[in-house]
């Protein structure tokens, strides 16, 4: 049997078809050719179209079908993976109301303040695991006041996953692990949180129903079947965030273990089993894959920069549109570590969580004209992405995840092995690449869901690395990523205070 795997991205979606019982990738796809839009009409807004992900999703199978590596009527379950913390608006006939507010926007950081104060930080961080802050719920918050009138015509709450299946297959459903990145989903009490469906003002019958990640989410649509050259009735079997989804398809499930992504996003997610957060909700908390209400707790935790990819394309198309990755890769390397002085601050896509959701902007520092080249620009941004991702994960040790081994995809700018050495040298840890990314994480999730496999760790057990880096110069890193924090610092301690207060006294 085939399994098919959908990863709605920011910049792209992304399909693979895998041999459930090989595990091999028979074939993948991605849509639009282009970086899709990210629609912005105030600072530190971001939206897409719901609709033109619909689109892109269909494209993409069908160009995956063009490949004719396999016969599509071989195809017996679909899972999704998604860009998580978006908002998607439906009404009663399965429009869509508005564009989706999606992760990096940073309109409702004020409510989501806001809401933390009024709740109290001993109800969020120990019920909510985190501050409200700028998700899903916020967002809906943003909406209720600044466009009344969509509101009262919402009929469906969706995150954007929960969008793409109900497009496949008809019916609405969500699950604790999209409720929890919502910030909706109260962990003590197993339920979707009453004090802050309260204090929003939000209606308990806008949410879909619940279902587990691994299950049955409904059944394909006969007419979109034969527009895809699909078998009608093949269950959607599985859906989750990217995040966790990228966890599964590393094998990282257990307390302890460690995934990193440096997409669009740059992101580090580890699993624990205790409910801790962080007292400023600078990482964040979510129900993981195999999270259960009655079994031992399967935490995530997950720390966010928001620009890393983003920064990536930027400066390799100030470098010139001529210029792939890989050639940005290989001139970055033509400079020297430290890039003679020069440091890049990643920041410049919206409200950072590990930043105390202040908006820092992107920035070069200590460029001199006489010495700094392009190589130098690609290098120092490289760099400096690395270094944010280990300003994130020195926070997360202080919360108790401890990693020697981190797991990643060989993909975007881990393709790129000066930014690989670098960020395993900063972080004095193995990096493990392994096959796969998100569609095909979606894929063996959709096993999962459909009963092909007996659980999730029976799906990931024959999963092994394809190479590994180890960390060296790990003094001279240290040395620069210092240096690279105090600028960091000095430059935050210039902004307007706009930090969530520390709540330390108040948790219990």
């Amino acid at each position: 049997m085939l399994l098919l795997g959908i990863d709605l991205g920011t910049s792209a979606v992304k399909v693979s078809v895998i041999n459930a019982e090989s595990q091999h990738i028979v074939a993948s796809a991605s849509y639009p050719e282009t970086e899709a839009e990210i629609i912005s009409l105030k600072t530190g807004w971001a939206e897409q179209s719901p609709d033109t992900w619909w689109e892109n999703v269909k494209q993409a199978v069908l160009k995956c079908n063009a490949t004719a590596k396999y016969n599509p009527k071989d195809i017996g379950a679909i899972g999704i993976a998604y860009q998580m913390h978006g908002l998607v608006l439906m009404n009663s006939e399965g429009q869509v109301l508005r564009n989706a507010i999606i992760w990096c926007d940073s309109r409702a950081v004020a409510l989501g303040k806001a809401a933390f104060e009024a709740l109290g930080a001993q109800y969020c961080l120990q019920h909510l695991l985190n501050s409200p802050g700028n998700f899903t719920a916020s967002k809906l918050a943003w909406v209720k006041q600044n466009e009344p009138a969509i509101y009262e015509k919402i009929h469906r709450v969706l995150l954007p996953g929960d969008f793409i299946a109900f497009k496949m297959t008809g019916d609405y459903t969500t699950t604790i692990s999209a409720l929890s990145e919502g910030v909706f989903w109260d962990f003590r009490r197993h339920r979707i949180s009453p004090e802050l469906m309260q204090y929003y003002g939000f209606d308990l019958a806008h949410l879909a129903p619940i279902k587990p990640v691994f299950d049955i989410h409904g059944f394909l649509k006969d007419a979109l079947a034969a527009q895809l050259n699909l078998t009608a009735g093949i269950p959607v079997a599985y859906k989750a965030g990217d995040q966790p989804n990228n966890a599964l398809a590393l094998n990282v499930l257990q307390p302890g273990e460690v995934a990193a992504t440096a997409g669009t996003s740059g992101v580090i997610y580890g699993v624990s089993n205790i409910l801790q957060p962080d007292p400023q909700s600078r990482i964040n908390n979510f129900a993981h894959v195999n999270y259960a209400p009655e079994a031992e707790a399967s935490i995530g935790v997950l720390l966010c920069i928001n620009g890393t990819g983003i920064f990536n394309r930027w400066i390799k198309n100030i470098a010139g549109d001529h210029n792939t990755y890989a050639a940005v890769n290989e001139r970055a390397a033509q400079a020297p570590t430290g890039a003679n002085g020069l440091l890049a601050l990643p920041f410049g896509n919206g409200a950072e969580r590990i930043l105390n959701n202040k908006i820092m902007g992107g920035q070069f520092l200590n460029i001199d004209f006489n010495i700094h080249s392009t190589a130098h620009m690609l290098r120092a941004a490289q760099e400096g992405i690395a270094f944010s991702l280990r300003y994130g994960l020195d926070i997360m040790r202080e919360n108790g995840i401890q990693p020697r081994v981190v797991r990643a995809g060989k993909a975007n700018l881990f393709l790129s092995d000066l930014f690989a050495q670098t960020f395993a040298s900063t972080n004095n840890v193995t990096l493990e690449f392994y096959e796969g990314d998100g569609s095909f994480g979606a894929a063996i999730g959709a096993g999962i869901g459909a009963k092909i496999y007996a659980s999730a760790t029976a799906a990931s057990a024959q999963r092994q690395p394809i190479g590994s880096v180890q960390p060296r110069e790990t003094d001279r890193l240290e040395e620069l990523y210092q240096n690279w924090k105090a600028q960091l610092q000095t430059q935050m301690a210039n902004l307007p205070n706009t930090t969530l207060q520390k709540h330390q006294s108040d948790i219990s």
